[in-house]
């Protein structure tokens, strides 16, 4: 017994042992440690940490409401009477942050969708032909009811570099106290760009641009008509349009009563041919910060059109009857258009003139008035560059000309230049504006905003002139000599095209925050825009004989607006 005992005990720790062993050979599942979304607070407020990474990155967005009304007196005329609008926006950013040897390298993404209907200031012709807007299927399908959805930013930031799609270096106010956001100045918070900002001691910092030309572009003005021939008028009954987008007309020769004999059409659409560059000094101190801003930019016009010039003249080879009378148009040869530029001293090919902007702007902090109140002051002149000094910016964009509203009698111009039909030379056309505005809190709670900004442009007026004469000429029978702008008070000189106007933009707001990130405000609105001299025909009251000088007109706007 003490044997087989012995044998149990020693067999049993035997399996002791290789048991023991066999399980050390066995891997251990060990639990995956929990990484924790960690706070990262190098860069403000709301950063994190992506798991796993060194990158910080805050999410945040926006959601707004908005209700607009505009005045209109316009309701019997085709296209106008719209009154009302409503506005529905969705905002997402993505800013991520890493710190480098060569300092912060920055991303920075935001997607705006909005749903928008209504009047001429919420539906925008403006965005619409920018590309980022789009009519829905709204009840009569005139663009009252627009869908949008814009890539507002997308850029990336390192060691003095922006390069990427982000507000434009020249601007600085950009209607920074506004819920409209339509005061005269330069405003384009979406563009494609390379700068370069250099950051020097005591809050100074330059930024050299190079920014994508197509936002700054406005169209050429051009006279088009339809083409027919008027026998025996001694003239052109019409200019052909369907060449291009944007025919300029060029008178070629002229008959012995003044009227136009030979005319050829330029390709006036500008391309984009060379970026326009922008260049900023800024400085900033506790006291506020000031900017000195400019820009050039180009304005381009193709060369003929093919095919595009005619005649009427005999002597060119216009077709005749029997008598020798006029029948119809013809076209005319190479060696016909060359020969009559020379005799003209007209210039032949494509051209190029370079528009240029100046803006200095200044914004005080007020402390000393309540906590958080602000003014800016800011002015801005330029040739050839409308898109720049804002003078556009209530009224319409990439347009030659637009109305304040819907059916307004004011259909003001804004063109880049002016292809003077007798000469075929690029003017530029000229404009100011100037802007101030202040922000008062009444309380923590409750703010104002209060602006005022005024703007004129110009044009050439012997290309005006030119251009009324073609308007005249063209089309005229021989009844009409001398041509009828010169003897008709209803005629050219009371037409808006290319006229010396005037806008006034001001407005006031109200707005109430009862909690952190939350606005609910109105802001109301008062616009002017007048013609410089003379008169122009009043469309609400059917044109000829009626005119009138100015026209004004009230908006209003509320917001609720959460940022997070």
């Amino acid at each position: 017994m003490k044997l087989v005992k012995s044998l149990l005990l020693g067999s049993a720790a035997g399996l002791s042992v290789v048991g023991g062993a066999q399980a050390a050979d066995l891997p251990v599942k060990k639990a995956v440690p929990i990484e924790y979304v960690r706070v990262c607070t190098a860069y403000g407020a709301g950063f994190f940490y992506i798991p796993g990474t060194d990158t910080c990155l805050r999410v945040s967005g926006r959601a707004r409401a908005e209700y607009g009304y505009i005045g209109s007196d316009s309701r019997n005329v085709p296209g106008g009477g719209d009154l009302s609008g409503f506005t529905g926006l969705a905002r997402f950013n993505i800013d991520a942050r890493t710190q480098t040897g060569y300092g912060t390298l920055r991303a920075f993404l935001r997607l705006d969708a909005a749903s928008r209907t209504g009047h001429t200031k919420f539906s925008s012709g403006t965005n619409e032909r920018i590309g980022y807007a789009f009519s829905g299927t709204g009840q009569d399908q005139r663009g009252r009811v627009q869908n949008f959805i814009n890539v507002d930013k997308a850029f990336v930031q390192f060691a003095g570099l922006t390069a990427g799609r982000a507000s434009s270096f020249f601007d600085f106010y950009a209607a920074d106290y506004e819920i409209i956001g339509s005061s005269l100045g330069s405003n384009l918070p979406s563009t494609n760009l390379l700068a370069w900002t250099q950051k020097f001691e005591g809050g100074w910092s330059a930024t050299i641009s190079m920014e994508d030309p197509n936002y700054r572009k406005n169209p050429l003005f051009s006279d088009a008509f339809t083409a027919t021939a008027q026998p025996g008028s001694g003239g052109l009954s019409g200019v052909n349009n369907v060449f291009t987008t944007a025919p300029t007309p060029i008178i070629l020769a002229t008959a012995a009563n003044g009227n136009a004999t030979a005319v050829y059409f330029l390709d006036a659409v500008q391309r984009s041919r060379m970026p326009d560059f922008v260049a900023s000094l800024r400085y900033d101190a506790p006291w506020g910060s000031a900017q000195l801003s400019a820009a050039v930019k180009d304005v381009n016009i193709g060369g003929p059109i093919a095919n595009s010039a005619i005649t009427n003249s005999a002597a060119l080879g216009a077709p005749t009857n029997a008598a020798g009378a006029v029948t119809g148009i013809a076209n005319l040869t190479t060696a016909q258009i060359a020969a009559l530029q020379a005799a003209r001293g007209i210039n032949a090919g494509s051209q190029t003139e370079y528009g240029w902007a100046v803006q200095g702007g200044a914004k005080f902090n007020l402390p000393f008035i309540a906590p958080g109140d602000g003014l800016y002051l800011q002015g801005a002149y330029g040739e050839g560059a409308s898109l720049y000094t804002g003078i556009n910016r209530f009224t319409a964009g990439y347009l030659s000309n637009a109305a304040v509203y819907t059916g307004n009698p004011f259909n003001q111009f804004f063109s880049d230049a002016i292809v003077n039909p007798l000469t075929g030379r690029i003017e530029l056309s000229n404009s100011f504006t100037a802007v101030a505005s202040f922000l008062h809190y009444w309380s923590p709670e409750w703010r104002s905003a209060f602006y005022a900004s005024y703007g004129e442009i110009w044009f050439s007026q012997g290309a005006r002139q030119a251009v009324s004469q073609t308007s005249a000429i063209v089309g005229q029978s021989a009844a009409n000599s001398p041509p009828s702008y010169l003897t008709n008070p209803f005629g050219y000189a009371n037409s808006a095209a290319l006229r010396d106007t005037y806008q006034v933009v001001t407005g006031a707001s109200l707005i109430w925050s009862p909690v952190k990130d939350l606005d609910i405000g109105v802001e109301g609105q008062y616009i002017k825009t007048g013609v410089k001299n003379g008169r122009v025909f009043d469309t609400n009251r059917g044109g000829n004989p009626f005119t009138v000088s100015s026209e004004d007109v009230y908006q209003a706007r509320f917001r609720v607006q959460r940022d997070f």
